[in-house]
């Protein structure tokens, strides 16, 4: 989102996920909202889309723009997930995911273990390296442990696990940022257990495989609970 319009998007986006608009609120009549916002009537509409498209809005004319019930949001909208983090709200959907991938990954990478190519073993042993190497590096390493997931779920070979794994990619790298920068242990030891999955996958031990895998998002439910149970003590 650029440019002005974009601007639009993102702040009307933020006040509706940060409770200024209320579900069931009307926004402010598109007159309104091009002069807070210094844009054209254009850009205010095509603003007004976009958050339709995010499920946010429902757009109808002759009574104007409502802001939807939260359970019809898009949830795993990389947009949404952003400024339900940067207003303060993430941390339930922080947990909400943690609990979803510790049902999902373990299976994912029995899947793997099974079905992955001789691409998809480089890939994971590329990402796992990675980490290892940049432990410490809090930034780095939760980018390459984003794509150390993303390349389990590639390496399963199901179309609708990978399509999970994009949908929350955005959303896995905040959590990850935030319970590696509060973590108690080395990086390196996280490192270790997500390479005891890679080499788990890499021989074709599904069982390993998935007993390794939930060990590692374990690990992590712990250390992001601490953080976030340390972040409300502030």
């Amino acid at each position: 989102m650029r440019g002005r319009q974009g601007h639009v998007i993102e702040a009307i986006g933020r006040a509706i996920v940060g409770g200024v608009y209320q579900p069931g609120d009307l926004l402010p009549r598109e007159a309104e909202l091009t002069t807070e916002h210094g844009v054209s009537r254009t850009s205010v509409r095509e603003a007004m889309k976009v958050l339709a498209a995010k499920g946010l809005v429902d757009i109808r004319p002759k009574v104007g723009t409502r802001v939807r019930p939260k359970d019809l949001w898009n949830t795993f909208d990389s947009d949404l997930l952003t400024w339900t983090h940067s207003e303060g709200f993430g941390t339930e959907l922080m947990q909400d995911l943690i609990e979803l991938r510790q049902i999902v990954e373990p299976n994912a990478a029995r899947l793997a273990a099974g079905r992955a190519s001789m691409q998809d073993l480089g890939q994971l042993e590329k990402t796992a390296l990675a980490m290892a190497a940049n432990a410490h590096d809090n930034v780095a390493y939760a980018e390459w442990d984003v794509a150390f997931h993303m390349a389990v779920y590639a390496a399963s070979h199901n179309t609708l696990l990978q399509r999970f794994g994009m949908l929350v990619a955005d959303f896995m790298k905040i959590a990850f940022d935030v319970q590696q920068a509060a973590a108690s242990e080395s990086l390196t030891e996280d490192a270790a257990r997500h390479m005891l999955v890679f080499e788990a996958i890499n021989r074709g031990d599904a069982n390993a495989a998935t007993d390794a895998m939930l060990e590692v998002v374990l690990d992590g439910k712990s250390a992001l609970f601490a953080a976030l149970t340390e972040h409300s003590k502030d």
